[in-house]
C-alpha cells in the first residue's frame, strides 16, 4: 500500500518508517508523561495542544512500550498501556505492542465484499471455538452450510483470560486470548476466499471495570453528571473523544477489512449526532467500491439512523422477543412487553419491521419511531444471540425450552422472510449446550461481578430464594467458561444431523428464490389468523409475492384463500395446500411463492 493511500491516525503507536515510530497519547489531565519503550531510556513526550502528547523512539514492529503518566504534582506517575494499543503483551496490564498495521500480505485484496440482501449471519465467539485458529478452520463448513457473513463478539483486548468481548478495556487491540492481529487478517483472508463477508461486534457505549486507566489521566473522557449501568458516561460532546472511537471504527474496517460493524448498544450514546457523525465519516473515508455494512443494536428504534447514507440495518430486538413469547411462554423481565396480544405483535413486526414505533412500553414511555417505510432488509431477525441465550440464567437454547414442531416453524419464519437472518453458533445443529455468561476478574471484583449476577434475577419465580439464585453459575469459575462450548461433536450424530439438514435446505431455498427477489422488496402487510397463527406478504422485487403462513399455537387457524403458488417449504407435508384450503394446523409453517396473478401449482 502507498503511503498516501494509508490511514494516519491521532493515537496510538504508528510505524513510519524503519526502526522508527510516532506515539500518541491524549491525556489532558497528566502533568507530564514518558514514553517507556522495552531496551530503551525513557523519552519525554512532548505537549501537542488538546491534551495530547507526542514522541518518537527508534523501534519498529513487535517493539514493547508502556506510558508513564504523571498526574499533578506526582514524582512517581503510573505505567499504563497505550489505550489505542494494537495488541498486548501480557493482557491488559502488561505491554503494549509496536504493530505495523501494513504486513499482512492480503491474498484477496480485491475482494470488495457483498451486497447486503445477500447476507445470512453467523454470530459467533472466538474463544469459545477455540480462538482464531480454531474457527478459520471451521469458515469451509459455514461456506458450504449457507452462511455469507461471519460475526465476531467484540475482540478488544479484555481483563482476563476469557470473556465475552463487552468488559474491553483496549479498543484497538486483539485480545492475545484469540490470536494476533496477523491472526485475525489471515482469518478474514481465508473467509474472503471462501466468499465469507466477516463482521465485528464493537463497544463504543463504555469500558471494562477491570484495566481502564483513561480516568486517572484522562478524566474528560467521561461525563460527571450522568451514569449508565456500567458506570460514568463517555463524553461524546469532546472533539477528541469521538475521534477515538470513530478512527476505532476506521481501522477495522481498512486495515482489518472486516465489511461490516455491529455497533453495540448504542441507546446507551447520549448523543446521537456522534452516531451520525461515525456513519457519515465512514462512509465518505471508505473506497465507495467495497460494500461496506454498519448495523445498529439500538433498544430505540430510532428508524431515522437506518438510511443508505448511515446505517445498513438493525438488530430486531422486537422480533426475539415476540417469537420467544410465542414459542416458550415466558413474560417475565423484558418479555413482559410481548406478553400481551403477542400474536398481533408478531404480525405488526412482520408487516412494519418494529413492534414498539412510539407505543408506550409497560413502563408508560414511548418506545420506537414508525419503521413501515423501511426495507425488510433493514431489520436483522433471529432467534437466538448471545445476549438473548447468556442473560438467562441458566443460559439455555431454544432446543432445550420450545417444542422441535414450533421451533421447526419459527426457524422457517427466520430463514426465508425477506428480513436479514442470524444464526448463533451451534443453533444450526439445535445445540443443547447452554451459552453463559462468563468472565475472569479476581478478588473483590469477581465477587461482586458473582452477586450482582445472582441478585438480576431475583425478581423472577425461579430465583426468588437465596438458595435457587445460588445455583446460578459463577461467572468466574473457568468450568461456566467451559460449558459454554459449543458441541460441534454432535452436529453429526442424530437428531442434530437431521436438524443441520433441515438448516441447510432452508439455506439452499433463501438463496435460490428469495435473495435474487430480495433487493428492492417491500412488506404488503401481515394479519393474525388466530391466537399463534399469522399469514404475512411481500411483494419481491419482480412479478411475485412471498408468503409466510405461520401458526404457532395449539389448535388449527381458520383461513381464507390467499392464492395459489410455487411453495418453497412446508414443515409438515400438506400444510400449504390445507392453508389454501381454509385451515392452518398448529405448531407448523409453511412459505411460497405467488405470480402477480398467481400461478397454478401449490405444494402438489
Amino acid at each position: 500500500m502507498n503511503e498516501a493511500d494509508r490511514l494516519h491516525y491521532t493515537f496510538g503507536a504508528q510505524v513510519i518508517g524503519p526502526q522508527w515510530t510516532q506515539f500518541s497519547l491524549w491525556a489532558p489531565s497528566a502533568s507530564q508523561v514518558d514514553l517507556e519503550v522495552e531496551g530503551l531510556a525513557p523519552i519525554a513526550m512532548a505537549h501537542a495542544g488538546e491534551g495530547r502528547f507526542v514522541g518518537g523512539a527508534p523501534c519498529d514492529h513487535g517493539a514493547r512500550y508502556r506510558y508513564r503518566v504523571f498526574v499533578g504534582g506526582a514524582t512517581q506517575g503510573i505505567a499504563v498501556a497505550d489505550p489505542a494499543s494494537r495488541a498486548q503483551e501480557g493482557g491488559v496490564e502488561g505491554a503494549s505492542l509496536v504493530v505495523d498495521p501494513y504486513q499482512h500480505a492480503w491474498r484477496h485484496a480485491d475482494w470488495q465484499g457483498r451486497p447486503w440482501h445477500e447476507t445470512v449471519l453467523y454470530e459467533l465467539h472466538l474463544g469459545a471455538l477455540g480462538g482464531l485458529e480454531a474457527v478459520r478452520r471451521e469458515l469451509p463448513y459455514l461456506a458450504e452450510l449457507g452462511i455469507t457473513a461471519v460475526e465476531l463478539m467484540p475482540v478488544a483486548a479484555f481483563p482476563g483470560a476469557r470473556n465475552w468481548g463487552y468488559d474491553g478495556v483496549l479498543p484497538y487491540a486483539v485480545d492475545e486470548a484469540y490470536g494476533d492481529p496477523g491472526a485475525l487478517k489471515a482469518f478474514i483472508d481465508d473467509a474472503h476466499g471462501l466468499g465469507l463477508m466477516v463482521f465485528l461486534d464493537v463497544v463504543y457505549n463504555h469500558f471494562g471495570p477491570d484495566g481502564n486507566y483513561l480516568p486517572h489521566y484522562a478524566g474528560a473522557f467521561f461525563r460527571g453528571d450522568r451514569q449508565t449501568p456500567w458506570g460514568p458516561a463517555i463524553d461524546f460532546r469532546q472533539p477528541m473523544v469521538r475521534r477515538f472511537f470513530i478512527e476505532n471504527a476506521l481501522m477495522w474496517v481498512d486495515e482489518y477489512r472486516f465489511d461490516g460493524l455491529r455497533f453495540d448498544a448504542v441507546h446507551a450514546i447520549g448523543e446521537r449526532d456522534f452516531l451520525v457523525e461515525m456513519a457519515e465519516t465512514l462512509r465518505s473515508r471508505i473506497d465507495p467500491r467495497r460494500y461496506v455494512h454498519l448495523v445498529l443494536e439500538n433498544e430505540h428504534n430510532d428508524a431515522d439512523l437506518i438510511d443508505p447514507g448511515l446505517f445498513t440495518a438493525q438488530w430486531n430486538d422486537d422480533w426475539h422477543n415476540v417469537m420467544h413469547v410465542m414459542l416458550t411462554g415466558e413474560s417475565e423481565g423484558y418479555y413482559g412487553d410481548f406478553a400481551d396480544a403477542p400474536t398481533h405483535k408478531l404480525a405488526r413486526c412482520l408487516g412494519e419491521g418494529f413492534i414498539y414505533q412510539g407505543d408506550a412500553t409497560r413502563q408508560g414511555a414511548p418506545r420506537g419511531t414508525p419503521s413501515a417505510h423501511l426495507p425488510p432488509t433493514a431489520f436483522v431477525a433471529f432467534l437466538q444471540n448471545h445476549d438473548q441465550i447468556g442473560n438467562r440464567a441458566m443460559g439455555e437454547r431454544l432446543s432445550r425450552l420450545a417444542r422441535q414442531e414450533t421451533l421447526a416453524a419459527a426457524t422457517l419464519s427466520l430463514l426465508l422472510s425477506p428480513m436479514v437472518p442470524l444464526l448463533f453458533m451451534g443453533e444450526e445443529w439445535a445445540s443443547e449446550q447452554p451459552f453463559l455468561f462468563f468472565t475472569d476478574h479476581h478478588d473483590a471484583l469477581a465477587e461482586a461481578v458473582r452477586e450482582g449476577r445472582r441478585a438480576e434475577f431475583a425478581a423472577f419465580s425461579a430465583f426468588r430464594d437465596p438458595a435457587s439464585r445460588a445455583l446460578i453459575p459463577d461467572p468466574n469459575d473457568a468450568a461456566t467458561f467451559e460449558a459454554s462450548r459449543p458441541d460441534i461433536e454432535a452436529r453429526d450424530t442424530s437428531p442434530h444431523a437431521e436438524w443441520l439438514a433441515f438448516v441447510r435446505h432452508l439455506l439452499a431455498i433463501r438463496h435460490a428464490e428469495i435473495v435474487p427477489r430480495l433487493d428492492g422488496a417491500r412488506a404488503l402487510g401481515a394479519e393474525t389468523l388466530d391466537k399463534g397463527a399469522v399469514v404475512a406478504r411481500w411483494q419481491m422485487n419482480d412479478d411475485t409475492h412471498l408468503v409466510i403462513a405461520l401458526n404457532l399455537g395449539e389448535r388449527t387457524a381458520a383461513t381464507r384463500a390467499f392464492g395459489v403458488g410455487r411453495c418453497l417449504y412446508e414443515t409438515r407435508e400438506g400444510v400449504a395446500m390445507a392453508t389454501e384450503s381454509g385451515s392452518l394446523p398448529p405448531r407448523c409453517a409453511a412459505a411460497w411463492l405467488k405470480q402477480v396473478p398467481g400461478d397454478e401449482e401449490l405444494c402438489a
